[in-house]
């Protein structure tokens, strides 16, 4: 069983930066894509990026693609999303998940098999 935890979020600008980090705790993770959802107030939640934790390949949504940065810190077992020129429709609670054992890119929340609990954003105008 993996447990995630997400930190890193707050209020911010737009124009600004955040860098949220997603901390992996239980059973090894490195045969487990990691993504980043988001899901704004009353939205359902949708796909931001995703990385295969051994190989290090990564993809994005084209709404980020460009502005956001998913890496890995494989000795901390930490996910990262570095996120640059933040808009206001970039505001959600940020949400990172895990796919067990697969290499892939999933990109629909119902692929994925553990959650944490979120992060709110608030990017103002």
């Amino acid at each position: 069983q993996v447990q995630l935890a997400e930190s890193g979020g707050g209020l911010v600008q737009a124009g600004g930066s955040l860098r949220l980090s997603c901390a992996a705790s239980g059973r090894t993770f490195s045969s487990d894509t990691v993504g980043w959802f988001r899901q704004p107030p009353g939205k359902e939640r949708k796909f931001v990026a995703a990385i295969t934790w051994s190989g290090g390949s990564t993809y994005y949504a084209d709404s980020v693609k460009g502005r956001f940065t998913i890496s890995r810190d494989n000795a901390k077992k930490t996910v990262y999303l570095q996120m640059n020129s933040l808009k206001p429709e970039d505001t959600a609670v940020y949400y990172c998940a895990g796919r067990a054992y697969y290499s892939g890119f999933p990109t629909t929340a119902s692929r994925y098999d553990y959650w944490g609990q979120g992060t709110q954003v608030t990017v103002s105008s």
